[in-house]
């Protein structure tokens, strides 16, 4: 199968991914589908703030202190009331069964995704 929408190696590279450790997460009440709030030390790019619809695989005890790959380039946007500072990459079987995506090893906050 080929891909829907090939990029360009240039539109690949503006893309910026890093790792982030998950050092706060809560429910998020106001969201309409079950998801939690995150707080993500992401190294010299400071604490960024995210939401994501992460319960049907992880308790809150299952993320905190969790490494995750994140895309921090995307603009600000809210979502359920939280002002969403990037994304958390993970592998999407379905809209239930989402596996997030993080390093083989403990690796700096802030190292780049190449």
């Amino acid at each position: 199968m080929k891909p829907n929408n090939p990029l360009t190696w240039e539109e690949f590279e503006r893309v910026e991914m890093v790792v982030a450790t998950v050092v706060e997460v809560k429910p998020n009440p106001k969201a309409k589908k079950p998801a939690y709030i995150f707080e993500l030390d992401a190294g010299a790019y400071g604490v960024l703030t995210s939401s994501a619809q992460l319960t049907h695989n992880y308790t809150v005890e299952d993320l905190l202190a969790k490494q995750v790959v994140i895309v921090i380039n995307f603009p600000e946007k809210r979502i359920a009331g939280i002002k969403s500072q990037c994304l958390i990459m993970g592998a999407v079987e379905d809209s239930k069964n989402i596996v997030i995506i993080s390093p083989e090893r403990e690796v700096l906050n802030g190292t780049k995704i190449s």
